[in-house]
């Protein structure tokens, strides 16, 4: 638990990337200007959503690959990439080829599992195999393993005069498997990603097991300790956990705009009352106030009380000024409260 002496040690945020399908080159413009004020801020990191045919990032890694040589020092990462849709050796390439660009700031996430609505999409995505694709956990340690560094295949070496093979994945970026995070949801995966070497990227949707009370705070504290010990089993003590809560502090709010955000707060309450769904799906409240407020809220968060890094996630719908002033404050005056530190090039207010 963050107090003076054990503060939060990294502070990011996380975005969606919304723009207007009329106009998407200036929401994704207000997306590398929102990352470029978080790095001036002193943000540690920044997160992007990733949304497949709908008004958000569809392509982070090409986000990223800009963000990249508009910033220097703020990390980079994907919250989450759903691998269902990908093919890992392509991506592999394409997240050790932005990672070079920027100088080993990227941290991808990912996830498994069948794409969303896959039956609308199967027929594009995967004409072919539809049928037979793997969206198991197989499928991430593929890409795992592919960034890793390890043999695609036997052949390598120079054919004919000029071209010249090699047998991995390239360009190698050294230490990038070791900054791949996994979203878990479930005590289940969390153990899986633990054991695997993964980091854990938790966020404000979980599922609790059978057993367990419908407590979003508790189940999230109880699947982080599992993939805790799951990772030190493995010999992944270095492990890394992000915790991803939804806050809005209103310190420097306008009236218009508080009045905006607790109507946004109020219509996404309800769906925290119960579990969702076959599965029991519990969204986190979000957390809405003065820093001050937030600060104690998170304290005594159980799940908050597990973690050291954060990545607080930013409203889906609001505007390019209403995302500055949530950031300068939390830059400014929330993650001060919770022993945070600004980066070297941080300003915080």
């Amino acid at each position: 638990m963050p107090h003076p002496d054990r503060p939060l040690r990294k502070l990011g945020f996380l975005t969606i990337g919304l723009f207007d399908p009329d106009n998407p080159a200036a929401g994704h413009e207000s997306t590398l200007q929102i990352i470029e004020l978080g790095e001036q801020l002193g943000f540690d990191s920044a997160w992007l959503r990733h949304r497949h045919l709908q008004f958000g990032i569809s392509s982070p890694v090409a986000v990223m690959a800009a963000a990249s040589q508009r910033t220097s020092r703020i990390e980079l990462g994907t919250a989450v990439t759903p691998l269902g849709w990908e093919n890992p050796l392509r991506l592999a390439e394409d997240l050790a080829t932005v990672d070079l660009l920027a100088g080993g700031r990227i941290n991808p996430g990912v996830s498994v599992g069948e794409p969303m609505q896959y039956d609308t999409v199967k027929h594009e995505l995967y004409p072919d195999t539809a049928d037979v694709e793997d969206f198991s956990y197989a499928r991430v340690e593929r890409f795992a393993r592919l960034v890793a560094g390890a043999p695609v295949r036997e052949f390598s070496g120079k054919q004919g005069v000029v071209e010249e093979f090699s047998n991995r994945v390239e360009p190698h970026s050294p230490g990038l498997r070791d900054r791949l995070w996994y979203g878990a949801g479930s005590t289940k995966s969390a153990v899986w990603a633990g054991a695997q070497g993964f980091n854990l990227l938790s966020s404000s949707v979980i599922f609790p097991d059978k057993d367990q009370e419908p407590d979003f705070a508790l189940v999230q504290q109880s699947q982080i300790r599992a993939f805790r010990e799951a990772a030190l089993a493995s010999g992944h003590a270095g492990a890394r956990v992000s915790q991803g809560l939804v806050v809005i502090p209103t310190d420097s709010a306008s009236p218009a705009q508080r009045e905006k955000y607790q109507r946004y707060v109020d219509e996404r309450t309800p769906r925290t009352a119960a579990p969702q769904g076959p599965r029991g799906m519990m969204f986190a409240a979000d957390l809405i106030g003065t820093s001050e407020e937030i600060a104690e809220q998170l304290y005594a968060h159980a799940g908050f009380q597990e973690v050291d890094e954060v990545a607080f996630a930013l409203p889906f719908s609001f505007e390019h000024e209403d995302y500055v002033q949530i950031l300068t404050d939390i830059a400014g005056k929330l993650g001060p409260a919770l022993g945070w530190v600004a980066g070297e090039a941080g300003q915080p207010a």
